[in-house]
């Protein structure tokens, strides 16, 4: 990404000045975050701001950082910012630090209309600025271990459950808790999508609480997601069926960051001193035969790591380099394009029953 040219210009060695807008749940974990890697000497944690002022001057006072009276004084202060704020004000607020040459991290999903997200891409190419969004699992360890192991998916299917929230009531679950996946699948899946079935309804709130969609690829590939927020349990889990060279299933957790691969024992494994190993090793194990075959479950070699620290981290790095990050506003722009396809047709399918 090529340097702004508002006088916030930053050397690969200098240290990039960061503040959080927001510190709600979530805000209070970036913030936490940005004074780790400013006591590292990664970045430059300036600042936090809050329309509840006590809640900054705690937070502030924590991490030894100004708690400032306004978005314009946090945003004079800042080279790039954190926006974590109710999905309503992601857009103004995106917008303007953009037209300020600011840099922006916005958490997902990054606005609730289709027409504002193009705004936002369009107003970081203008002001060449980073616009980086806040889809998580792609920093999980879980996600990079899938892209490694399942080169060829054809089935794909995930969970993403919870209790009713006390935060994000603003939005429905698609754009909540589903879009996470969507994400997930758009990057995992290297394949146009050609069509999309889902339905959804309402319990708690106003709009949907509980979700599925039906995915299909060009390639073949069919996803299936389902997303509650009125579980009695939390769960974060993707199952993927792979074909190719190495036939597998795999089952992973993306909270406890561990789970199992099942494949095919190659001719002459069982023989092998790495099957023997892999046997002895804990949970691993034979699960079944046939035919002279052998299905081998192994636990997956996972290092877990904190997610959101990892993204944080690369949002700082993406500024220092002018590199375009992961996750960025094109990205994220498809995910909420398709989240809001799921919505309507959700909505239309509610229309039609009353």
């Amino acid at each position: 990404m090529p340097a702004t040219d508002n006088g916030q210009r930053t050397t690969e060695r200098s240290r990039i000045k960061v503040a959080v807008l927001g510190t709600g749940s979530l805000g209070k974990e970036h913030a936490r975050i940005y004074a780790e890697l400013a006591a590292s000497g990664r970045a430059d944690f300036v600042g936090l701001y809050d329309p509840v002022a006590e809640t900054a001057r705690k937070i502030a006072r924590r991490y030894g950082v100004r708690a400032f009276h306004s978005v314009a004084e946090a945003t004079a202060a800042s080279d790039a910012l954190s926006v974590v704020t109710p999905t309503t004000t992601h857009h103004e607020l995106a917008k303007t630090l953009l037209q300020h040459g600011k840099h922006v991290l916005v958490e997902k999903p990054m606005t609730d209309n289709a027409a504002q997200a193009a705004e936002l891409v369009q107003l970081s190419r203008q002001h060449r600025c980073l616009l980086q969004v806040g889809h998580v699992e792609r920093f999980n360890p879980v996600f990079q271990y899938l892209e490694s192991v399942a080169g060829e998916p054809r089935f794909i299917e995930a969970h993403r459950l919870s209790p009713y929230p006390a935060r994000s009531t603003d939005i429905g679950v698609v754009l909540d808790l589903m879009i996470h996946d969507l994400d997930v699948v758009l990057a995992f899946v290297k394949s146009p999508l050609v069509s999309v079935d889902a339905v959804g309804i309402p319990v708690l709130s106003k709009s949907e609480d509980i979700a599925n969609a039906r995915l299909r690829f060009a390639n073949g590939c069919v996803a299936n997601l389902t997303a509650s927020r009125v579980s009695p349990e939390r769960m974060r889990k993707i199952r993927v069926f792979s074909s190719g060279p190495l036939t597998s299933y795999i089952s992973l957790d993306y909270r406890a960051q561990e789970g199992f691969i099942y494949r095919i024992a190659r001719d002459g494994e069982e023989q092998s001193s790495l099957l023997k190993k892999l046997l002895h090793a804990k949970d691993s194990t034979i699960v079944s035969e046939f035919a002279g075959k052998r299905i081998l479950r192994q636990p997956v070699p996972i290092a877990k790591e904190e997610p959101l620290k990892l993204e944080l981290e690369h949002f700082i790095e993406c500024v220092r380099a002018r590199r375009t990050p992961l996750v960025s506003g094109e990205s994220a722009k498809e995910a909420l394009d398709l989240a809001l396809e799921i919505t309507h047709q959700i909505a239309a399918g509610s229309a039609k029953e009353q």
